[in-house]
């Protein structure tokens, strides 16, 4: 037998799931010695009292204010306005709410917030290695509340991104930060929550997540860890999942929070991220596009998954467990098929896109330029070792996309 090597470090905040569970942030809070959170979330959170006034109910006094200027870009600006403000309220905590780019930010702010150094000094660091900077010594501890199902929660890790525009950089920048002291110290997963997100922001979402899971069974530093959580969390949302095209009273809310949580559980730890060529095909055509992630990841997963099984084992007997697909009355490649088949039943059950001639700002004369992005994308690293990518292969693959 081949023996089966691994490191598996993870330190996750607490997990708090069920309804209404955001009343008890006040004594969360305690707990963690935090008496000024400052909340941070976008615009349309913000506005939205049906989210902001049980959060702010559960935090009591021990709300010190709102900074709610975060957008999907990611911006290195807001990370710095968000450290001002912090600043400025004497925040010891941050809350996050709402999907991965307010708990990206979050993770700036905290680390901004924490630095000796001046803007101008971060934004050159920034700028010249794509890294927000972490200094020595305590963060501000962060509480992510996600009211999406990307899977970007329990992490240590989070994209950052810079334009000259801003005055900060003089070259465009698609960086981040890491570090495990950003690792949410409570994560809230509350129903209630949940159940405010439009539909069609909760479906796109929910393919990222969901892929998340299936990248995590084969990527070259999966450990049995990952493997038991992804496979679980999987089987939960192939079930659970398309009862988010139902009406709401419908939803599977349960096994649907319980399934992202266990699909991203260990995947981002200090020695790297599970996150492999699923996640490169989709930073690839977002940076080319204004796709959204879940819909980029709706259209590639399946022609990329085809792609890695002709070349690659996969560890499809894993992802047929997670799809109760049996594995006995299958061959090796039809096993390959009905994986593929059960990943296009899902995306076509939250009703999102197919093809990527349907996407207005992508043309087929982009697809090279998408595929050579792809394929210098870090996560690529994480591609099982069987797998020998290279540019054409990635062309094809979109080809088969379009």
């Amino acid at each position: 037998m081949d023996e089966r090597s691994y490191r598996f470090e993870y330190d996750p905040g607490t997990i708090r799931q069920g309804r209404n569970c955001v009343g008890s942030l006040s004594g969360d809070l305690a707990r963690l010695d935090c008496e000024r959170a400052m909340v941070v979330c976008g615009r349309t959170v913000g506005s939205t009292a049906a989210v902001m006034d049980p959060i702010t109910d559960g935090l009591g006094n021990r709300l010190a204010g709102v900074f709610d200027e975060t957008t999907p870009d990611k911006r290195l600006e807001t990370v710095f306005a968000g450290a001002r403000r912090a600043d400025e309220l004497d925040a010891d905590a941050i809350v996050a709410i709402g999907g991965g780019s307010s708990l990206d930010v979050a993770k700036g702010i905290s680390a901004v917030a924490a630095n000796d150094d001046n803007e101008e000094t971060i934004a050159e660091q920034f700028g010249a290695g794509g890294l927000v900077p972490v200094p020595n010594g305590e963060l501000l501890p962060i509480v992510a509340i996600p009211t999406t199902l990307a899977g970007a929660d329990l992490s240590i890790l989070g994209g950052i991104t810079a334009s000259p525009s801003s005055g900060l950089v003089d070259e465009p920048v698609g960086g981040g930060i890491m570090d495990p002291r950003l690792m949410p110290e409570l994560l809230c997963y509350d129903h209630a929550l949940l159940e405010t997100t439009p539909r069609e922001i909760l479906q796109a979402s929910a393919m990222n997540g969901f892929d998340k899971g299936i990248e995590s069974l084969y990527a070259a530093n999966g450990t049995p860890v990952t493997d038991a959580a992804a496979v679980r969390g999987l089987s939960l949302l192939w079930d659970a999942l398309p009862t988010l095209s139902d009406e709401r009273e419908s939803w599977d809310s349960s096994d649907i929070l319980e399934g992202i949580i266990l699909v991203q559980y260990g995947i981002s730890q200090p020695s790297g991220t599970t996150l492999s060529l699923i996640h490169a095909f989709g930073h690839g055509l977002t940076a080319h596009s204004d796709i959204q992630q879940g819909a980029a990841h709706a259209i590639v997963a399946p022609k990329a998954l085809a792609y890695l099984f002709e070349h690659a084992d996969g560890r499809r007997e894993l992802l047929a467990d997670a799809f109760d697909i049996d594995t006995d009355d299958h061959s090796h490649d039809e096993l390959a098929d009905a994986i593929v088949s059960e990943v296009e039943a899902v995306r076509d059950a939250l009703e999102l896109p197919t093809r990527l001639r349907g996407v207005e700002d992508i043309q087929r004369e982009d697809l090279e330029a998408i595929a050579e992005t792809t394929m210098h994308d870090s996560l690529m690293g994480n591609c099982p070792p069987d797998l020998d990518p290279s540019e054409e292969a990635l062309i094809g693959v979109l080809e088969s996309a379009w």
